[in-house]
């Protein structure tokens, strides 16, 4: 494969993140990506000073990605708030439980949440790419939480709803069943997840 030096550096961030939602940061070595990729060790350091310095990029670039599709999907398009959240959860159980296709490209992206598999992982390793996870996650409780307070302004979930404490617990149960699932090889922990999910919305309108 030939790549274009204006799409090398995409292109090695495609494979990387490729690699690395299916195993880890620490488990992929630079001559992995670099041979996936097809692209030469000097091509790699004219973009990236270091394979930390990529991660963080990498990182940046998925979360970027990320919150487009959540605001997609929360966005206002006549529908009740609370229909626009549970369509959210949806999505996060149906790209969990997916498996992604071998190779790179838009195809492989993103078919495995980057927060659930490296949050852990790098926050012990690299200080840059633990912040970038931190700020990213925070946005999405952040965007978790005025649907919430949509939702309870029109009428979809309870109105004593507490929209940001409320976006914070679904999010940490969310997190906690994707461990789960991969422990459990199954989708209990989403099963139960919406279930849980549905009661802290609590009964329309009361």
């Amino acid at each position: 494969m030939v790549i274009d030096q204006s799409g090398a550096k995409h292109h090695l961030l495609d494979c990387g993140e490729r690699l690395i939602a299916s195993k880890g940061f620490v488990g992929v070595g630079l001559a992995e990506i670099l041979s996936v990729a097809g692209v030469p060790k000097g091509s790699f350091y004219h973009y990236f000073s270091s394979k930390e310095r990529f991660g963080e990029e990498l990182l940046v670039r998925y979360m970027a990605r990320y919150l487009s599709r959540l605001d997609a999907l929360l966005k206002a398009d006549g529908t009740p708030a609370r229909s626009r959240l549970m369509r959210y959860w949806s999505y996060w159980n149906v790209t969990q439980c997916a498996i992604s296709p071998d190779g790179c490209g838009e195809a492989a992206v993103g078919a495995k949440c980057l927060i659930v598999k490296l949050s852990a992982e790098v926050s012990d390793i690299s200080e840059a790419m633990r912040l970038s996870l931190r700020d990213g996650t925070d946005r999405v409780v952040q965007r978790i939480a005025q649907c919430l307070e949509e939702a309870r302004i029109d009428g979809s979930a309870a109105s004593t709803l507490a929209p940001d404490a409320t976006a914070l617990t679904l999010y940490e149960l969310w997190l906690g069943a994707s461990l789960l699932a991969k422990l459990r090889r199954d989708g209990s922990a989403f099963d139960h997840a919406l279930r849980s999910t549905e009661f802290l919305l609590g009964s329309p309108g009361i």
